[in-house]
């Protein structure tokens, strides 16, 4: 594990925080659709940066550090191309044009960093004092990725959430569309404070985020219970989230079977860590040993998603040359 002091966390807290106010004051302080050139531009310096990152941890912490790091980041951003899909059935039931939704996404981040640090934080110190938590946390992600499998097109309901309910019955909502509030989340609406529809989706936003954070805090508890190195891999994978939404967000029916990637990532930590429980409590394993080194785990993880996104891919092709077939007066 790294040493870590108190100050290691101020600063990464201070670049966050830098990063955000830069992000929202500088670069996209007006509401606007971002292109598809300046999405894909900023999900490569969002990537560039974690990767900077990743070898700062692996000139501090070793080469094992730097693997542990590096396989957090890859399973948060992977699980982050199946959050797209969420957030673009939230964005299309709720109407929200595409010049709010980057406003919307930004807020919904900096809370998401705040939960997934509580997440983090009683995740690793339940496994600190309960070793038997790490199999129960093992267990849930088996369950989830087999559950993922299963149900992969399942359609998500936003109207459905709790927390949209409650916030409907409790605060005074405002009547016109996003159109006539702009970005806005709090307006005057004769002479009552009322919150905006905009608000609305931004509680969805979060609440539905917490429920991703079930899942991916435990898949990296999976790997290192090293707080920082779960915390700082969860952190840059979301701070990338945004610019990956508009990159994928039209072109995420391309990826039809990333949700068995995701399903196999899934099981497969969550096996991992019931073998290591095991292995440890049944079979003397030395304490902070794996029974699948970290390096494999990476490759094993980096081969599932290939797969899925390569067979989505492929199985793309036939149906394009069947559309194009099927459509013989259009040419």
């Amino acid at each position: 594990m790294l040493a870590v002091a108190i100050w290691h966390w101020v600063i990464f807290a201070v670049l966050v925080a830098v990063l955000l106010a830069l992000d929202l004051f500088v670069f996209h302080r007006h509401d606007r659709v971002p292109s598809l050139r300046e999405s894909a531009g900023w999900t490569v310096f969002w990537c560039c940066l974690a990767a900077a990152f990743n070898g700062l941890v692996a000139w501090w912490g070793g080469a094992e550090a730097g693997l542990t790091f590096l396989t957090g980041y890859l399973i948060e951003w992977s699980l982050s191309m199946d959050n797209v899909f969420v957030f673009a059935v939230i964005f299309t039931f709720f109407q929200v044009p595409l010049q709010y939704q980057y406003r919307v996404l930004f807020w919904g981040i900096l809370g998401a960093i705040v939960l997934r640090l509580a997440f983090v934080l009683a995740g690793v110190q339940l496994i600190h004092h309960f070793a038997w938590v790490l199999s129960l946390f093992g267990l849930l992600l088996f369950y989830t990725g087999v559950k993922l499998a299963i149900h992969a097109d399942s359609e998500v309901e936003p109207e459905r959430n709790v927390v949209l309910r409650f916030a409907r019955r409790l605060l005074r909502v405002a009547s016109a569309d996003h159109r006539q509030h702009g970005g806005a989340f709090f307006v005057r609406e004769n002479g009552r404070f009322c919150i905006t529809p905009l608000f609305l989706v931004l509680l969805v936003v979060e609440s539905t985020d917490l429920l991703f954070a079930v899942d991916s805090v435990p898949a990296i508890l999976g790997i290192t219970t090293d707080s920082f190195i779960v915390f700082t891999s969860n952190v840059f994978a979301i701070l990338g989230l945004r610019a990956l939404y508009f990159l994928l967000a039209g072109v995420m029916q391309m990826f039809r079977y990333l949700h068995y990637g995701l399903a196999g990532v899934l099981s497969f930590i969550g096996l991992n860590m019931v073998g290591d429980y095991v292995a440890a409590n049944f079979f003397a394993q030395p304490a902070g040993t794996h029974v699948i080194p970290t390096w494999a785990k990476l490759l094993v993880i980096a081969l599932l998603l290939a797969i899925s996104i390569l067979a989505s891919l492929v199985a793309k092709r036939p149906e394009d040359d069947r559309g194009d077939d099927s459509r013989p007066a259009d040419r």
